[in-house]
């Protein structure tokens, strides 16, 4: 009763109003700091990954690096016939000196006839860096729109890597929204069914979104190391509505089952007292393992992957800092107003209003699942592990890509625009970028060396043998761009990428001395990112073994508990991956989750994935395992205290799982196809986790493992023979 918890609790709870301000006033400075300094975005330079990385560092030494660009598209009516090509040369006359009057406008490049003359484009280069263009295309599309309308008879649309970017963030703010507005009543719905009060429903929801403000403000903060790549705040949403809950439904379930075992005798801040003794503990192991868990995707040395770091860590431990501080004071608070009114009822001579029971075994549902486990731990264990080794068979098949530009939804504007660009100009799908930088001297044998491959590749079928040739004015860098007319995803583009690295790089300016030369570009990017990916896979997966192990042998004082929880969550990690490969490479299930299968996976999700269900599974665990370990510390029975500690924590369990599942299910509704990815694969690993691995695989590996699930503590082996000598003492003094 004298370990940090449980003093911040006590001192909560009998300060109360002091703990609630103190938290209110937490929030606010956390939100207030964070809009002060204001966040820090990642740069262009910061999403380098790889020999794409790398070339697109050289091309920026020499000024060559990409710019935003936009295409003005100017096309006939549907249903109009043939474009009018002299009204259609006026309209892109008429958009290219709009487009050169803007200030946020580089350069406007020639109008460009299509083949087949049935449409004419006009390319607009937009100031600053690439990953910036959408903060300055508004005027761009307003000059579009102004254009469309001198010209009814034709059709003239805009789209471009800004314009695209600016309707995905749209679409995912839309899409945010609409998360909320299902996951907040659902959740409330949930624990209104749990708790059966309007009060005790509403103080897990209010901590979490409390938790969230202040994480956001603070991750504000904290992009000033870890640059914000744009996902810091999904994340935030995403993870601490999830934990914010769970650990509130933890702690608020324990008080209530103390304040029933007290049965009025006990002050509710004595009641609080006990309650974190045991759950807070649990809170602060599992708040730790998320913690840590999520920070190892820092080793995946990737801005997006150290935004999702630090996101998740920041909400988890605002999360329980919230349940030792403010939770204690508001459960507090509401039992000291529980006892007025009944004292207000005794006064006018009214009696005692009846309190409900609080069933503490389990329900008939979990002992009906428990009876089985307890009588045929060999066959349940069995069954169940075959049946997830047979769900995480199809990650033999996995196939990871980065889900590049074409992937995102028809129902931003641009992308559909987009896609009758592509059709009358296929060579503008996508491009590679041969860079090399060298001594100036040596520039008219790079230049030569260029043409020459450029001359080599010419006539691939793969390529549309358009290129064109650019130096730096230090000579220095120079940089041959090869337009390909197949989106990045398709077998043509990935082979001529291939082929120009291994085979017309190394034959031609490979051979120039002293140069160093990277081959970077829409492909190239695409195919690098989920090599990176795939080297860091290994690496993460051994980390997080590892602090699962340390966290479990650190929590319960066991290397065997230690070493089963590194086999459960490589089984539920793994079926649940496993289940998403069949689900989203396939084209089956497109019409039931609604989305079109790209024949892979995104190349985040399963890094995330494995990170993000290793620590939310430890909240599991450890709320589990540790009821289990109360009651063999009591002296009972090793095989008696799994039954009865899986009992008693399913109820919890099972309402935070439904907490968490609706919380994730409903990222598997965005548009965008890597968040719904990640929402569904996350959905199915909580109910995996919740309702198979800890109902049926936990409580026959420990029922099978008996007393050693404890070595080598000796704490449970003492428990027992002093229970044990009790009795014997008894009699002798009898």
């Amino acid at each position: 009763m004298k370990n940090l918890p449980v003093r911040m609790a006590r001192w909560s709870a009998v300060h109360p109003w002091r703990g609630i301000v103190g938290w209110f006033v937490f929030v606010v400075l956390c939100l207030g700091i964070g809009i002060t300094v204001g966040a820090n975005p990642a740069t262009t330079e910061d999403f380098r990954i790889g020999e794409a990385g790398r070339g697109e560092a050289i091309a920026a030494e020499g000024g060559l690096q990409q710019r935003p660009v936009e295409h003005v598209l100017i096309t006939a009516k549907p249903g109009a016939g043939k474009l009018d090509i002299a009204a259609a040369d006026s309209a892109a006359a008429d958009v290219a000196a709009r487009m050169a009057k803007l200030p946020e406008v580089l350069s406007v490049a020639d109008p460009v006839r299509s083949e087949d003359n049935r449409a004419v484009r006009v390319t607009v280069t937009i100031k600053g860096p690439e990953l910036e263009g959408k903060k300055h295309v508004d005027p761009l599309i307003e000059q579009t729109a102004a254009v469309q309308k001198a010209n009814p008879g034709l059709r003239v649309e805009e789209t471009g890597s800004p314009s695209i970017s600016k309707g995905v963030d749209k679409l995912r703010g839309d899409d945010l929204s609409r998360t909320e507005v299902i996951a907040l009543p659902v959740t409330l719905i949930t624990l209104l069914l749990v708790f059966s009060s309007v009060a005790m429903a509403l103080v897990p929801l209010l901590l979490a979104l409390s938790s969230i403000v202040a994480a956001v403000g603070l991750s504000m903060v904290a992009s000033h190391i870890f640059p914000d790549a744009g996902v810091g705040t999904n994340v935030i949403l995403l993870i601490g509505l999830a934990v914010g809950v769970d650990y509130t439904l933890f702690y608020l379930k324990r008080e209530r089952e103390e304040r029933a075992r007290a049965g009025g005798k006990l002050s509710p801040q004595a009641v609080v007292e006990l309650a974190a003794a045991t759950s807070g503990r649990a809170v602060v192991l599992s708040g730790l393992a998320v913690a840590v868990s999520s920070a190892t995707l820092y080793l995946a040395d990737d801005v997006i992957f150290s935004s999702i770091a630090t996101g998740a860590i920041l909400v988890t431990l605002v999360a329980v800092v919230s349940s030792l501080t403010v939770l204690p004071a508001l459960l507090a608070k509401l039992g000291m107003r529980a006892e007025r009114r009944a004292e207000r009822r005794a006064a006018r001579g009214l009696a005692p209003k009846k309190q409900k029971t609080h069933k503490t075994g389990p329900g008939r549902l979990t002992a009906a699942v428990l009876r089985p486990v307890a009588k045929h731990p060999v066959a349940t264990l069995t069954v169940t592990v075959v049946g997830l080794l047979a769900l995480a068979a199809p990650i033999l098949n996995l196939k990871l890509t980065d889900m590049g530009r074409e992937t995102h939804s028809r129902s931003v504007v641009a992308m559909q625009i987009y896609d009758r660009l592509n059709a009358a100009y296929p060579d503008l799908k996508s491009m590679h970028q041969v860079l090399v930088r060298a001594d100036a001297d040596r520039s008219p044998e790079v230049t030569a060396a260029l043409r020459e491959l450029a001359a080599d590749v010419k006539e691939d079928p793969r390529l549309s043998g358009t290129s064109r040739l650019t130096t730096s004015p230090d000579k220095r860098i120079s940089m041959l761009q090869l337009q390909v007319p197949h989106y990045v995803s398709s077998d043509e583009a990935q082979s001529s990428l291939k082929d120009i690295r291994n085979k017309y790089v190394p034959e031609t300016v490979g051979q120039v001395r002293g140069a160093e030369t990277a081959v970077t570009g829409d492909v190239a990017r695409y195919t690098d990112y989920p090599t990176h990916q795939e080297q860091k896979l290994p690496l993460i997966i051994g980390a997080l073994l590892l602090v699962t192990f340390v966290m479990t042998v650190w929590a319960f004082r066991s290397v065997v508990l230690g070493l089963v929880g590194i086999v459960l969550n490589l089984l539920s990690a793994a079926a649940s991956l496993g289940i998403l490969v069949m689900v989203f490479q396939h084209t089956w299930a497109e019409g039931l989750v609604d989305f079109t299968s790209t024949g892979s996976i995104g190349s985040r999700v399963p890094l995330f994935l494995f990170v993000i269900l290793f620590g939310l599974s430890m909240d599991y665990q450890v709320f589990v395992i540790s009821r289990i370990r109360e009651a063999a510390l009591r002296g009972v029975p090793t095989r008696k205290a799994v039954i009865e500690g899986i009992g008693s924590s399913a109820g919890v369990v099972t309402s935070a799982a439904v907490v968490m599942v609706t919380v994730f299910a409903s990222f598997a509704a965005l548009h965008l196809i890597e968040m719904k990815q990640i929402g569904f694969s996350l959905a199915v690993a909580v109910l995996l986790d919740a309702f198979v691995i800890r109902m049926l695989v936990l409580p026959s590996m420990m029922l099978l493992l008996g007393e050693a699930n404890w070595w080598p503590s000796r704490g449970v082996r003492r428990a027992r023979r002093s229970t044990e000598q009790s009795p014997r003492r008894l009699e002798s003094v009898g």
